[in-house]
């Protein structure tokens, strides 16, 4: 009954059967068969559309091939109603996504359809296939020029690289999104080149939220948002990332403009990855993951490269799953990075944001040859006071802070007030809070770190530290809280 042909009556369906060149077979939720019985069978990663009667359009891309006439191909839309012997058009090319200046300020999904509720793109714009090999090693550069954010933390102990691959690793709930809004917020204002956003499995009230954001801030004319959110199929969640990437290399290589991509959430890039390994039939490897994984994720990491004149600077956030930094996804991830953030629960259970763990944090570019020495030195000395201050942790909940020597009360009195400087508001959290947010340069942070390492904070109130930006400012704010601790007591007495 597949192959029936279709009433006579309906020439305008006639037509579109004899077009096509398969039909489905079958329909497993995001996987879709489709044989072509009089046609040569399409290659993988090229790109079927179906031939339905629904309004929206629905693509499909090979993945394997069954048999001599039977492909599977994976859907980057929803499969709901779609029927078999339904007609398949073979398009015998990747899919290609639109690029180019067009896109600057607009909202795509996975195969550049507009849905920002805009004009629809005009038709003379360039489109790019989504597959693509990296650049060859001869010509790709490398740089050691410090990405300067404003965030302190990361500034002090793990600088990022203009042009390298930094990922924030962290659980659910520990601020991986504001600190991605916030690095876009300070980075687009000051950064003269073009942001790609994508949102990889995200939530439609945070993509909601970027939006509205980047529009109140006038940095969205030199942004593209890329959407695969997680009421998605799984393909469009996989290939997100990739539509994100092929738009950074067109203003790379064509444009010559530096890029920053950012891309929240990696880890559900990787999820949608072992959805749609288990639909294709493939057996699991380690924690249920795809046996792929290593090779799927090298080819995005890959990707992310640099030629000469014009560089991608990539920040990228990373799910951890129950907090499992063992975890083979967040192990594959990190092996390709060159600067890796992690938030810890345990600083966002104390109220330290951002919840940056500046002892499990690293970076390459944390090298008295990149950085230099002052620099590194300041940087080396705030870890070793604060991992001196985590292993006496127990002794002091234990015992108390009375039964240290001398040297090492020393040392938690200065790292205390480590801690807390290096704590930040942040901009995009100030409607919240009722903070103003601040951008710190790096040199108000080496000033800071090196002051309070110094023992020019050792009698000030450690809430002063707290949520500043330099320690000017936390010397305000002693000042202001001693006149008023000073007025009390005359006051009272009045």
């Amino acid at each position: 009954m597949t192959n029936a042909q279709p009433p006579a009556a309906d020439p305008e369906r006639d037509q579109t059967k004899i077009a096509a060149d398969g039909i489905v077979q079958a329909v497993r939720g995001a996987v879709v068969d489709v044989v072509f019985a009089d046609a040569d069978l399409p290659q993988l990663n090229t790109a079927l559309v179906v031939q339905w009667d629904r309004p929206g359009p629905l693509i499909l891309e090979v993945h394997s091939h069954l048999d001599p006439m039977t492909v599977r191909a994976v859907a980057f839309q929803s499969t709901a109603g779609l029927a078999r012997g339904v007609a398949v058009q073979a398009l015998r090319e990747a899919v290609k996504v639109p690029v180019g200046d067009a896109v600057l300020g607009r909202l795509l999904d996975v195969v550049g359809n507009v849905q920002d509720k805009g004009a629809p793109l005009p038709a003379e714009v360039p489109r790019r296939s989504i597959h693509a090999a990296p650049p060859d090693l001869q010509e790709q550069t490398r740089t050691t020029e410090v990405f300067e954010t404003g965030i302190k933390v990361i500034d002090l102990l793990t600088p990022m690289a203009q042009g390298g691959k930094a990922a924030m690793f962290g659980g659910a709930g520990v601020g991986k999104t504001v600190l991605v809004m916030e690095l876009i917020r300070a980075m687009v204002e000051k950064y003269e080149g073009i942001s790609v956003f994508a949102g990889v499995g995200e939530r439609s009230r945070e993509g909601h939220e970027l939006l509205t954001e980047m529009q109140a801030s006038g940095v969205l004319e030199r942004t593209v948002l890329v959407y695969g959110q997680m009421n998605e199929p799984p393909g469009a969640r996989w290939r997100a990332p990739l539509t994100a990437l092929t738009i950074s290399e067109y203003f790379r290589d064509a444009k010559h403009k530096n890029v920053l991509l950012l891309m929240d959430n990696v880890f559900r890039f990787v999820q949608a990855g072992a959805e749609v390994s288990s639909l294709l039939g493939r057996l699991p490897s380690r924690v249920g993951y795809q046996p792929t994984l290593a090779t799927e994720v090298a080819g995005l990491q890959e990707r992310i490269a640099s030629v000469a004149g014009s560089a991608v600077t990539a920040i990228q956030a990373v799910y951890v799953p129950a907090d499992d930094f063992t975890d083979p996804a967040v192990t594959t991830i990190s092996s390709h990075m060159d600067c890796v953030i992690v938030l810890s629960r345990a600083q966002a259970a104390e109220g330290f944001y951002p919840a940056i763990d500046p002892l499990a944090s690293s970076s390459m570019l944390l090298d008295p040859l990149v950085v230099g020495d002052e620099h590194y030195k300041t940087a080396e000395a705030v870890r070793q006071a604060l991992a001196r201050f985590r292993e006496l942790t127990d002794i002091i909940s234990l015992l108390g802070v009375e039964e240290l020597g001398a040297a090492d009360r020393v040392i938690v009195k200065r790292a205390r007030r480590l801690q807390r400087f290096l704590t930040q508001p942040f901009m995009v959290t100030e409607a919240f809070t009722g903070t103003p947010g601040q951008s710190v340069p790096l040199a108000d942070t080496l000033a800071g770190c090196r002051g309070i390492l110094d023992g020019a904070a050792d009698d000030w109130a450690e809430s002063s530290l707290y949520m500043v930006g330099t320690l000017e400012d936390a010397r305000k704010k002693e000042a202001a809280a001693t006149n008023l601790d000073a007025s009390e007591p005359a006051e009272a007495t009045a």
